[in-house]
């Protein structure tokens, strides 16, 4: 993926884990928009395997997102709210469909429980549900907008592995905002810092805390030898 503006081009590779991390209000969130297709650029390019998505509104492109509220439909049973995954139009699953989705609600720990409606299952089932359906749609780009921050430690590492998987097999870039600097550590392989109004150009993990700009310093606190 190339984001390109006047002052430079930011390129991510496919099947490469991203952690976005920054203070609040720097522009986090704003970013996975613009990827996304929700918010338009006033200049530059958003490009993908040679396709230019910069124009292209949200459903055609090659992005899933997961937000913090799993963004599930309350009226709609999961199984419902899945199958739009695979027909948007509305239409009934068919029966390749319905391997498909009760394959997927297996894989994440919730087999039989596809007739429910979002508002019955916890959070950590929710977050469940919604990665479910990252997984159905099987697109190369995976935004991740800090979707399991409500979660206690343990069951947040347990979805972070679950999306290391799922995206692994599709072979996803995932691009992850996040301001726990563990998740980060644990789950991404490089480091996108948004600080300043400036998106920095990715460095690998290990490197980045070994060695954090002055930026991100000054936002976790730490001081500055002299």
């Amino acid at each position: 993926m190339d984001s390109s503006d006047l002052s430079g081009t930011l390129t991510l590779a496919p099947g490469r884990r991203v952690a976005v991390l920054g203070p609040s209000g720097a522009g986090k969130s704003t970013f996975l928009d613009a990827l996304a297709g929700f918010r338009g650029l006033k200049v530059g390019q958003i490009r993908w395997s040679g396709e230019d998505l910069t124009r292209l509104p949200p459903d055609q492109r090659p992005v899933s997102i997961l937000f913090q509220d799993s963004n599930l439909f309350p009226h709609l049973s999961i199984f419902r709210n899945l199958t739009l995954a695979l027909r948007p139009g509305g239409r009934a699953a068919s029966p390749q469909d319905r391997l498909r989705i009760e394959g997927a609600l297996k894989r994440v720990g919730l087999e039989g429980m596809g007739d429910r409606k979002p508002g019955s299952l916890s959070g950590g089932q929710q977050s469940r549900a919604a990665l479910a359906r990252v997984m159905l749609q099987a697109r190369p780009i995976i935004l991740l907008d800090e979707p399991f921050s409500a979660l206690g430690p343990a069951l947040k590492a347990e979805m972070l592995a679950l999306v290391k998987e799922v995206a692994g097999n599709v072979g996803a870039l995932v691009i992850m905002v996040t301001h726990d600097p563990a998740d980060a550590s644990s789950f991404a392989e490089d480091v996108v810092l948004v600080a300043e109004n400036k998106v920095h150009l990715p460095v690998a993990t290990a490197a980045f805390f070994a060695n954090p700009p002055e930026a991100y310093r000054e936002y976790v606190g730490v001081a500055t030898e002299k």
